[in-house]
């Protein structure tokens, strides 16, 4: 009769990632998940267990990294070079060019943001201590414009999600 380690194990093991440098294992099945496949073939045990069971195997939770890079598409650099030739020349003949970029949506209020100021110590601004979603808390979304000619950006901050209509709203506005 298999183990709970050797059942377990063998779950996991068909959609084991890992890097082959590293010692670290991971799976993309949740605890709660391998729970129930250990229930399913008369292994009743909790969450609790089935966690500290994969550390003692070698797995950890992780997030997955963005590090790979896909295939490049053979035209890559002829299109970033035809991008260039017409943006340069729309520039020489007084034409505005310009790069667009929405930005992650912000909750409007007395709410923690990344980033730090400097404080005398022990006078950080005290901002709410949650910030669950709530339809009744108003949500910023910042777009940004920037005229390459002039080296000027505009930024339009509206109160709905990104949509055609907004990119061509702050377009507009710019």
């Amino acid at each position: 009769m298999p183990t709970l380690p050797e059942k377990l194990e063998a779950l996991v093991e068909p959609l084991t990632r890992r890097d082959p440098e590293s010692p670290l294992r991971w799976t993309c099945k949740s605890t709660r998940r391998l729970t129930e496949e250990l229930a399913g073939v008369g292994i009743c045990v909790g969450r609790q267990t089935v966690t500290r069971q994969l550390h003692e195997l070698g797995y950890s939770l992780q997030a997955n990294r963005k590090t790979e890079e896909g295939r490049e598409h053979p035209d890559r650099n002829a299109q970033f070079e035809h991008i260039n030739q017409q943006a340069t020349g729309e520039m020489r003949c007084g034409n505005p060019v310009i790069s667009v970029d929405t930005k992650k949506r912000e909750l409007v209020g007395n709410y923690k943001n990344n980033g730090c100021k400097w404080h005398r110590k022990g006078e950080a601004t005290k901002v709410q201590g949650y910030d669950f979603p709530d339809p009744d808390i108003p949500r910023a979304f910042p777009y940004g414009i920037y005229d390459l000619s002039r080296n000027e950006g505009f930024v339009n901050v509206g109160s709905d999600h990104d949509t055609s209509q907004f990119a061509v709203a702050s377009i507009r506005a710019w």
